[in-house]
Order: structure tokens, then C-alpha cells, then sequence
């Protein structure tokens, strides 16, 4: 049981570093299109894909770990849609405060995600001994 939690609790930590990556890439795009001055439609395309951008980074954080663990390999999306409903919800909660601030609501939400989906995977059951 130690050793699931373990695993679960870095498996987690992988993936809230990969989206930390992901979102840090994302920024700099967006800062750099912010400054160039590209217009309001641009703008509001980076915004819609905040969420998107740092839910990959989720995915593709236990993915990697999985992989370099040899552990059994999911797909994507049966990942990805964990950290993005997450990332969605987070991002749409906090907009209204102020864009930059997303990053808050998606990291806090997204990574509750991520905790959801190793729980709801079951791998803490503990079979009892009769």
C-alpha cells in the first residue's frame, strides 16, 4: 500500500512539473504575441488554449513517468480528459479576476484532477485476508 501511494504521489508530482512546463511554453508564446500586438482574436485564441496547453502537460507527465517506469501504457485521451476538465473549470473560475490568474485556477483543479483519476483507478483497494 506504501509503495502505491508512493508511486501515486510521483506520479502526481511528474505531472504537475510537466504542466508547469507546458503552461511556462505557453506564456511565452502568449507574452510574445501580447507585445507584438497582434489582435484581440489571437489574444482570445491563446487564452481558450491555456487550458488545453497546460492539460497536455498533465497528460504527458504520467505518461512519461509511466513509461520510464515501464508501467502499463494508457491512451492519451483516456488521460487527457481528467487534467482538461479540470484545467476548464479552474481556468473559467478565476478568468473573471483577471486573466493571468488562470494559472491558479488551472493548476489547483487540474491537479485535484489528476488525485480524482489515481483514486478513482483504484489502485489503494485493500483486500482483506479472511
Amino acid at each position: 500500500m506504501l509503495k502505491k501511494l508512493i508511486i501515486s504521489f510521483l506520479r502526481i508530482f511528474n505531472s504537475v512539473l510537466f504542466a508547469g512546463f507546458f503552461y511556462i511554453f505557453w506564456m511565452a508564446i502568449a507574452i510574445t504575441a501580447f507585445k507584438s500586438g497582434y489582435g484581440k482574436i489571437i489574444m482570445g485564441l491563446l487564452w481558450i488554449i491555456a487550458p488545453f496547453a497546460t492539460a497536455a502537460g498533465f497528460t504527458i507527465g504520467i505518461g512519461l513517468f509511466d513509461f520510464a517506469v515501464k508501467r502499463s501504457r494508457q491512451n492519451f485521451f483516456n488521460i487527457y480528459k481528467w487534467p482538461l476538465v479540470g484545467c476548464i473549470i479552474g481556468a473559467a473560475l478565476v478568468f473573471p479576476f483577471g486573466p493571468m490568474l488562470i494559472v491558479f485556477g488551472m493548476f489547483g483543479l487540474g491537479t485535484l484532477s489528476v488525485i480524482l483519476r489515481e483514486v478513482k483507478s483504484g489502485r489503494y483497494r485493500q483486500t482483506s485476508v479472511s
